[in-house]
């Protein structure tokens, strides 16, 4: 996630510079067809490109509603976590437990968040973090999970028979949560704690049950393939028409200028065609670049930085410092 103002001028140009190309070359076909090749049957009536622009807004504009709403979902879902963290270490610490069977409880929660960012970051076919802009943009920021191997970041909180049978589970979230459930079922069973306080733990489970559940839903469903491809195929299909809709208008304006420009103000059109095709397919690329929040993108959801929060708040709750880095904002990124 972008944590600074904004990103500049230069960084958003270069990373959709291959877009801007495409509209220049767009844009200089059809004006040097009509213009040194005399194809004046190329033009085409501008309100049908008017009507086709509005659309294609239409169009766009829901694609990104849509796209925003799920990193806002996924946003929300890694809030509730961060909270439900909290709960769990304070019923952790207060509830009649001993220090050990505490530390091992918010240890093994610590481990399952680490499963859960490493489940979220695998990718998947229809992500775009492997697209070339994407991959060029990666030299600005970091992303730990795809630095450090799981087995690695789970040593910090596991014995290694742990880590191993967590390794060869099925689901790893799944055995870890259900390996937190039997522990404090068998605290329940030799009296460290009492009914209520096994409801509320398990209360505490369930709940993050739910959160895994919700994150899952936004990592394996992607948007939907066929709202996807009806806004290339509009989007593209605008930029193509979009200058043989204004040659005529740009050579209207010959009859009210002189001089050099007089006969030649066609030419402004692959200008102004690439700057309004370019805007659309930057702002398709916008919400194709937003649609996967755990995907590894710079706007994803900081996942790894909510983990590390989350530990140094629970280990100071058992009296513990964390001994978790802090990595800097490198250019205002962090994941």
């Amino acid at each position: 996630m972008h944590l600074g103002k904004s990103y500049t001028l230069f960084e958003f140009t270069l990373w959709s510079r291959r877009q801007l190309y495409a509209s220049l070359a767009c844009g200089s076909l059809p004006v040097v067809l009509y213009q040194l090749l005399g194809l004046k049957w190329l033009s085409i009536p501008v309100s049908v490109v008017v009507l086709l622009g509005t659309a294609t807004s239409f169009i766009v504009g829901f694609r990104n509603v849509q796209t925003y709403g799920r990193a806002v979902e996924a946003q929300q879902i890694w809030t509730d976590i961060l909270n439900g963290s909290r709960c769990l270490g304070v019923m952790s610490r207060d509830f009649p437990l001993g220090r050990a069977a505490a530390r091992e409880l918010i240890l093994r929660h610590c481990a399952w968040l680490t499963a859960l960012r490493y489940q979220l970051r695998s990718p998947r076919i229809w992500e775009n973090a492997g697209k070339v802009a994407n991959v060029e943009y990666r030299k600005y920021y970091r992303i730990p999970e795809w630095e450090t191997p799981l087995e690695q970041a789970l040593a910090r909180y596991l014995p290694q028979s742990e880590i191993d049978s967590v390794l060869h589970a099925e689901s790893r979230t799944n055995r870890l949560l259900g390996t937190q459930a039997a522990t404090i079922k068998r605290l329940l069973d030799v009296g460290e704690v009492s009914n209520a306080s096994y409801l509320e733990l398990l209360g505490s489970i369930r709940g993050f049950f739910a959160q895994q559940g919700r994150a899952e839903r936004v990592k394996d469903y992607p948007y939907p393939r066929q709202y996807e491809v009806i806004n290339k195929i509009f989007v593209r299909t605008f930029c193509l028409l979009l200058p043989f809709g204004i040659l005529t208008e740009f050579e209207k304006l010959n009859a009210s200028v002189s001089g050099f420009m007089h006969g030649n103000m066609i030419w402004l059109v692959i200008p102004f065609s690439a700057m309004i095709s370019w805007m659309y397919l930057v702002l398709e690329q916008v919400g194709e670049s937003t649609e996967n929040p755990f995907e590894g993108n710079p706007n994803d959801v900081p996942m790894a930085q909510i983990c590390r929060k989350i530990e140094r708040e629970l280990m100071d709750m058992l009296g513990e410092k964390s001994d978790v880095v802090e990595p800097t904002a490198e250019h205002g990124i962090v994941l």
